[in-house]
């Protein structure tokens, strides 16, 4: 089974949280906050939205940065997901 996103929502994949801090503090599950870093899996197709053409900037496999509190979380099968509007991606995450 895959996703395949609608309009202008694209579907991501969280990074894993850190389990230490740059210091080296090992931090328990808990207060472990949620990255907000997440790579692409799936991008709809764009078009119109509201009256207004949108062209998808992202594709699968980017990196990107999305704001903290947007989104869908979706569980399918093992594997959880965030579903964004691509108005929620902040940035791209270049090498």
């Amino acid at each position: 089974m895959k996703l395949a996103p609608l309009a202008d929502r694209v579907v991501l994949k969280q990074r894993e949280a850190e389990e230490t801090t740059k210091s080296g503090i090992i931090l328990m599950s808990g207060s472990q906050e949620k990255p907000q870093e997440a790579e692409v899996i799936a991008v709809g197709p764009g078009g119109l939205v509201d009256g207004k053409e949108v062209k998808m900037t992202v594709k699968p496999g980017d990196t990107v940065i999305y704001s903290k509190y947007s989104g869908t979380e979706v569980k399918l099968g093992e594997d959880e997901y965030i579903i964004v509007k691509q108005s929620d991606i902040l940035a791209l995450v270049e090498d």
